[in-house]
């Protein structure tokens, strides 16, 4: 790993370079994204670019983060829109009320982080904060189909608008429905389309550029009726962007009118909760995709933001968060400091700037289709899928919170979902009310430190989302690389949240260098095998293997291999290579470990769960993979089946300027395996005629080269115990074969 960039000033002169390539392509999604955010939000079009700008230049000068991007995001849509609902009082000040709402969140919002209370977000449960991002996301297609659709729906209930999107379909208006289709298309096939010069721009810039033509061509410029299959369809300016001519007529001031309404302080706290969770929640994400391992500060995060928010909401600015989308693209174009985001917020103001007169021109529906894509993201079937993977409970929770969002407004969801998950665990507990708190809040819970240093964690009664607070105050105390016993034995519940607090601090607490285990548990049991999953305690049972366990227990046992089927936490050295280097990885388990003596190559097989997406709307794969550890050194490389894990590695290697080395002797081999690496020489030099055969001759996907090793995996799923066998023999006889070939020099 390279050495960690400076901080500050020092930061800046050394890698300004980096960050401002890196923010160029930030800027140019953010562009876009932060205009149809503010249109979904029935705010004016530049109040996204000012929270964008205001995103990148002042959360910059005071934040936590290291390379996080600052802006508005898809999750403030819904806030805006339930604040402008509940103030407007016909005077058409209804958003003005909504800035100076923002400007009090912001202001409350440094206060939290003043007084380090950024850890309170994580007492909100999560499955029911991916029900409230789920309603957002059904908020935004809602209101958006309409307008990409050229329809329009009056009614105020989000359901009749997609049932009014169904309905009016036969009445769309097919010039607007054109350009939304076209530009759903490249969203959707943008990874799969091999020329270069689309990979120039993300795909929601192609989006925008692409539409523009289509205006021309229909002449939206000019109010007129054009003929469609014989009926008559209105097109005109009304279809386009509407932004001022110059940045400071776009200026918008809080109106602090409504500040004694119970409308108002709704929608406060509202635009508080929200913002506050998910930018701490994204925050913690990025921290884990970030190649140099940095830990933000979410306290200081947090006052950072804030301070945005109330600057971008005194100009007429949308509230601020860090942004996952942004985030990512930041990292994968190589940001290193902060100042990346600082760069992309002053890029951004230069191409409001120049580009004013283009924006002028690109149609509503194109920035409503990107906002419609995004929202089917955070409500699609797979995140449902993603809630009943990890427990029948988690399901009722997400589901419950949503349709309660829906039916009412996001503030009541949040507290409904809430009180949801607490009468569940208190229902699966088998407690009476009394009994039930005074489990969370008199457990007995306690830190016990050992001679040697170490310390025993005894977590007792009920471990849910309450309990977080009491258990972080504990973990404070323990110091950075000390060895931790967590033992889960005497506790009645173990909520998934409070599982998710204790694996993120494990993790942590790893790479200080301290050892961290959690025990107890071989007497609890859940509705799921998500290793995070809500466990309750059933005293005398027995952990019992499944059959594919006891099928590779008898493996190990037949030859001489080492098993465990529980999981370990520690997956640092697969981040060595890159497929997981941008992937954050949950855990391995069902581990198995062998040794080839005769050639000094140790192996492990495992099952191992990562993520990959967004942080709210990730999706888990499972897949088992084989770690091949040489005695030698061989080039970094990595190869692919083509057109096999697309949706899984295309999109990042776009990013790394990798590019696909072809061998004119072997076409077939060139045809079937995408095989790329920076040293090309090197590359060329290690594959042999015997190992391109080799290669040729066997069906494994995907195998990488971090330098001293090789991972090897077949498909994003678990192993059968004949196909874990025929690992062991396809990595014997590759080891075999490096192992006849000469040393390859490295670096010479």
């Amino acid at each position: 790993m390279e050495t960690t960039p400076k901080k500050g000033i020092q930061g800046l002169i050394e890698n300004w370079q980096s960050d401002l390539i890196a923010a160029v392509s930030v800027a140019l999604i953010a562009l876009p994204l932060s205009l149809g955010i503010a249109l979904a939000a029935g705010a004016p079009a530049m109040s996204g670019v000012f929270s964008a700008i205001v995103g990148g230049v002042v959360t910059t000068l005071y934040r936590g983060g290291h390379i996080s991007v600052n802006g508005p995001a898809k999750g403030v849509i819904g806030v805006i829109l339930l604040g402008i609902a509940l103030m407007d009082d016909g005077s058409g000040q209804a958003f003005n009320y909504v800035l100076a709402a923002v400007v009090v969140s912001g202001a409350i919002q440094m206060l939290l982080g003043i007084l380090k209370l950024g850890r309170l977000a994580d007492i909100f449960h999560s499955s029911v904060i991916h029900g409230i991002l789920a309603a957002i996301g059904i908020i935004i297609v809602a209101k958006q189909i309409h307008v990409a659709m050229g329809t329009h729906s009056d009614s105020p209930s989000i359901i009749q608008n997609l049932i009014d999107a169904v309905v009016l379909l036969p009445q769309a208006n097919p010039f607007v429905l054109i350009i939304a289709l076209a530009g759903l298309l490249l969203l959707l096939f943008h990874s799969k389309i091999s020329y270069r010069i689309f990979h120039l721009l993300p795909a929601p810039m192609w989006v925008i550029a692409l539409s523009i033509p289509f205006v021309y061509a229909f002449n939206f410029f000019d109010q007129q009726t054009l003929s469609f299959f014989g009926k008559a369809y209105e097109v005109g300016p009304h279809l386009l962007l509407d932004i001022p001519d110059t940045i400071m007529d776009s200026v918008m001031h809080p109106n602090f009118g409504k500040i004694d309404t119970l409308e108002f302080w709704t929608t406060v706290f509202s635009i508080l909760i929200i913002t506050s969770i998910e930018s701490l929640a994204i925050a913690k994400a990025v921290d884990k995709i970030d190649p140099y391992q940095r830990k933000t500060d979410l306290n200081k995060d947090l006052t950072g933001i804030g301070l945005s928010t109330m600057v971008a909401g005194l100009i007429g600015g949308l509230p601020i968060i860090a942004v996952i989308i942004r985030s990512t693209v930041n990292i994968h174009n190589g940001a290193k400091t902060k100042w990346s985001n600082m760069y992309q917020g002053l890029l951004l103001l230069l191409f409001i700037v120049v580009l004013s007169p283009i924006m002028r021109q690109v149609p509503l529906c194109a920035f409503a289709i990107l906002l419609v894509y995004t929202g089917f993201k955070l409500a699609s079937p797979g995140v449902f899928k993603q809630a009943y993977n990890q427990g029948t409970e988690q399901l009722i929770f997400f589901m419950g919170t949503m349709v309660l969002t829906l039916y009412t407004n996001l503030l009541i969801g949040l507290l409904g979902g809430l009180l949801l998950a607490l009468v569940t665990h208190m229902l699966l507990a088998r407690l009476s009310i009394p009994q039930f708190f005074k489990m969370v809040y008199k457990s007995r819970t306690k830190l016990l430190k050992r001679e040697d240093g170490s310390f025993d964690l005894k977590i007792r009664g009920i471990a849910n989302f309450l309990g977080i607070l009491k258990v972080d105050k504990l973990v404070a105390q323990i110091p950075s690389g000390a060895d931790v016993n967590i033992d889960l034995s005497e506790t009645r519940l173990v909520g998934m949240t409070y599982m998710d607090y204790l694996v993120e601090y494990l993790k942590i607490q790893k790479a200080t260098g301290g050892e961290v285990y959690i025990t107890g548990l071989d007497s609890h049991v859940s509705s799921s095998t998500h290793n995070r999953a809500l466990k309750i305690s059933l005293t005398g049972s027995a952990t019992n293997l499944s059959q594919r366990q006891k099928r590779l227990r008898n493996l190990a046992s037949e030859k001489g291999y080492q098993y465990t089927s529980q999981v370990d936490w520690n997956t640092i050295y697969l981040k060595k290579f890159h497929f997981f280097e941008i992937r954050p990885i949950e855990r391995k388990y069902n581990c198995l470990k062998g040794t080839f003596k005769d050639l000094g190559v140790s192996w492990e097989i495992a099952d191992v769960i990562f993520n990959e997406g967004q942080a709210f709307t990730a999706e888990t794969f499972n897949t088992t993979l084989m770690v091949l550890k040489l005695n030698k050194k061989i080039p970094v490389f990595t190869m692919e089946k083509e057109r096999v894990l697309e949706k899984l590695f295309d999109r990042v290697m776009a990013f790394t300027g990798y590019k696909d080395i072809d061998f004119e002797m072997y076409p077939d081999f060139s045809k079937k395996f995408l095989l790329m690496g920076n040293n090309e020489s090197e590359i060329r030099s290690f594959f042999t005629d015997e190992i391109i055969r080799f290669f040729e001759n066997h069906q494994i996907y995907h195998l990488e080269s971090n330098g001293e090793a090789l991972v090897i995996f077949n498909k994003i799923k678990l192993a059968r115990t004949d196909e874990t066998i025929a690992f062991i023999d396809y990595a014997k006889e590759l080891a075999t074969l490096l192992d006849a070939k000469k040393s390859i020099t490295i670096g010479a």
